[in-house]
């Protein structure tokens, strides 16, 4: 490997690294798994319910979705798409460009590329991370990417959480959060909602790379083709080599 190409790596590591430790938390694993086609399903359902009303995801079309989730156009037209789009069109939002300025400050961002930029690992734990913070416009703030302009999306199924106070930094005049505590169960129980954020991280990180589920399969059938050639080669390496010996 070239030298540049090692350096360019290995310091792109490294800013993510410095990237999530400002952004204030250890991110927790989200046990993702594309090939679970159950998981994407529910991922698109709960993105679509809960997330596309502000952010789009300009880079997929139903028509793909329903390709690769195993799903027919009645299924996607009828359960995925909420704008009135046609089938072979990308996922936007309804919501008008005013309104987002208004209500937010500025247009929500497309996800289609989230997980590539971000990781699975860092969506898992953000979603999990909404706390009620009463200084905040919307009253609500997160502790893996403090002073997020948005409010929780799935705080009926995770409840209320509320924040637990470490000692307060002189230096910085920061009180940092220590920990989330649950004020208000929701209606899912704490393992109910970790495979709600996982489902929706899966189908992200799908979005993120649609190519990766073919490349999986395919990878499969590679692995065997190259086995049996190899087998080959060694059949006709003894044969040549029989007389020698």
């Amino acid at each position: 490997m070239p030298f540049q190409t090692l350096f360019t790596l290995v310091a792109g590591a490294l800013l993510s690294f410095s990237a999530v430790a400002a952004e204030g938390g250890h991110l927790q694993q989200a046990g993702t798994d594309i090939g679970d086609t159950a998981s994407l399903q529910r991922g698109a359902q709960l993105y679509m319910n809960y997330c596309s009303g502000c952010h789009s995801l300009k880079f997929m079309r139903y028509s793909r979705m329903a390709e690769d989730l195993a799903l027919s156009e009645d299924e996607v037209m009828q359960n995925l798409n909420l704008t009135g789009a046609k089938f072979g069109e990308q996922v936007q939002v309804a919501m008008p460009v005013d309104g987002a300025n208004k209500w937010f400050g500025k247009m929500p961002p497309d996800l289609s590329v989230i997980s590539r930029v971000r990781g699975s690992d860092w969506i898992y734990t953000y979603l999990k991370s909404f706390y009620l913070d009463e200084s905040r416009p919307l009253g609500w703030n997160n502790t893996l990417f403090p002073n997020a302009s948005m409010p929780n999306p799935l705080w009926q199924m995770q409840g209320l959480q509320r924040p637990v106070y470490g000692k307060h930094n002189a230096a910085t005049g920061e009180t940092p959060v220590e920990h989330l505590e649950l004020a208000q169960p929701g209606n899912q129980s704490a393992a109910q909602f970790d495979q709600t954020a996982r489902d929706i991280t899966t189908f992200l990180e799908y979005v993120g790379e649609p190519s990766a589920l073919k490349r999986q399969s395919l990878g499969v059938w590679v692995i065997l083709f190259l086995a049996f050639f190899t087998f080959l080669a060694f059949l006709l390496k003894s044969e040549y080599w029989k007389d020698v010996h």
